[in-house]
């Protein structure tokens, strides 16, 4: 699954390698000699074996994957860190499940303490992403006609 744009969509129908799944409502596009529908949503005629797209632990996903949020009090309107639920000096590691979004208040507060030590409650428990979850921060507004293929039903 992937996302692409008109262009390489109409090239792949033109070519006969995908077929028109959903179309964008009445929008036509044109040539001389042909006219076809303005795709939304295309499949491959023939599967293309594409490497595990793998996301990259960074700073920058951890922020985007908590959609900008501190994960203890809700906050997005101040600065914002990445906080080791379990600190490093008591044996946390650098991975997804381990490492949250935080305001600098909430950070300071947690300290080099677990959660619970703090007596502070994450607001949900973080997982690993796939790139199912960042096609939406790809191609900002997610179209309704893609949620049944996106899974989002």
């Amino acid at each position: 699954m992937s996302v692409c744009n008109v262009k390489k969509a109409v090239i792949l129908l033109y070519l006969g390698k995908a077929e028109l799944i959903e179309a964008n409502g009445s929008e036509i596009l044109r040539s001389i000699s042909v006219s076809m529908p303005f795709p939304s949503i295309v499949r491959l005629s023939v599967y293309i074996r594409v490497p595990y797209k793998k996301i990259i632990l960074s700073r920058k996903n951890i922020l985007r994957r908590d959609g900008h949020r501190c994960q203890y009090c809700s906050r997005g309107d101040t600065t914002l860190t990445v906080d080791h639920i379990v600190p490093k000096s008591t044996g946390g590691e650098d991975t997804w499940e381990n490492l949250v979004t935080a305001c600098v208040e909430c950070n300071n507060r947690k300290g080099n303490r677990t959660a619970e030590k703090a007596q502070m409650k994450l607001l949900r428990k973080p997982i690993k992403p796939n790139h199912v979850t960042f096609i939406r921060h790809f191609v900002g507004q997610v179209d309704d006609r893609w949620k049944p293929y996106l899974f989002m039903n």
